[in-house]
């Protein structure tokens, strides 16, 4: 195959699952939710299983009219919805989705290089909470500022320790080099890179950055029609991608039966079972307060992840 054609392939796979995926986990959520909390209206729409209600919310995202506040830093306003999408998709570039080279771009350090992606996040927070000129989205701006750079350490250092049981930073590489019993020696690490990746994302119960009933909806207050609809994708892209991570680094990407032929069938079910988990997370517990948040994160995650950490290298040294 010509590189050419080769690298549009992968291209048009990964834009493809990039707007797929998030669409079908959205769907799964509005279900999952319906059923779990006895809501009757997401059952309704398209009559079977209410089936049109992710349709129905997207044509009431278009309708809705674009506006900008008068005081904003339109430009700025405009972008943030933007920068706060594009991250995902590069880091998609660089999941496993199967053995024999099923990556979009397989890289030595993908590890690094998803890591180092996933934090421009905050970026976007910032621009939408500053560029609102809203007093409610940037106390929102500040608290989710605050709250992923605080819990970016747990999440590398949880990345880090099974990077060390595999000893290489390749995606694939650990994927290849993760054992069943991993699931054990590894736990404490998948609990913290979970728990981390919820708060990275802002979903229930580390929303503090949107808390309605404190600051009206924070930083996406003043954001409205297609522009808080990109918000809201971020937030189902942003799901896929923290279970992809916690499926290939954890819980054996790709590894199952006739792993060869399925592997990429073994990846997207462990991924949809990640999902379901975060969803079922946003039904089941209360928002933390900001030091709840702030606590867990230092007093909590962090140490065993240093713990966990020191253990896989003791391993190592001594295997």
């Amino acid at each position: 195959m010509p590189l050419w054609l080769d690298l549009t392939v992968r291209v048009v796979a990964v834009v493809g699952g990039f707007l797929t995926l998030p669409l079908v986990v959205g769907q799964a959520e509005h279900k999952v939710m319906a059923h779990m909390q006895g809501r009757l209206g997401p059952m309704y729409a398209g009559a079977f299983h209410g089936w049109a209600q992710l349709i129905a919310d997207g044509v009431k995202f278009v309708q809705k009219e674009d506006i900008a506040p008068r005081a904003a830093d339109r430009r700025v306003f405009q972008l943030a919805p933007i920068v706060a999408l594009f991250p995902y998709l590069l880091v998609l570039l660089a999941i496993p989705l199967g053995p024999g080279g099923l990556v979009a771009q397989a890289m030595d350090i993908g590890l690094f290089f998803v890591l180092a992606v996933l934090g421009v996040g905050v970026v976007a927070v910032l621009m939408s909470a500053w560029a609102s000129a809203n007093k409610y989205s940037l106390l929102g701006g500040l608290r989710g500022a605050a709250q992923l750079l605080g819990y970016e350490l747990p999440l590398v250092l949880a990345a880090a320790s099974v990077a060390m049981a595999a000893g290489t930073l390749s995606l694939p590489g650990i994927v290849a080099a993760w054992q069943p019993w991993w699931l054990v020696w590894q736990f404490p690490a998948a609990a913290v890179f979970f728990v981390a990746g919820l708060a990275e994302i802002r979903r229930p119960p580390f929303d503090m950055p949107i808390a309605d009933s404190e600051l009206v909806f924070g930083y996406l207050t003043e954001y409205t029609g297609l522009r808080f609809a990109f918000f809201l994708l971020a937030e189902y892209v942003g799901i896929v991608v923290i279970a992809a991570l916690t499926t290939v680094l954890f819980l054996g990407g790709w590894h199952g039966p006739w792993a060869e032929q399925l592997g990429w069938l073994w990846t997207l079910v462990k991924v949809f079972a990640v999902s379901f988990v975060i969803i079922w997370l946003r039904v089941t517990y209360p928002r933390l307060r900001e030091d709840q948040l702030q606590r867990l994160c230092w007093l909590v995650l962090v140490p065993v992840a240093l713990a966990q950490l020191v253990l896989t290298a003791a391993v190592k040294v001594l295997t």
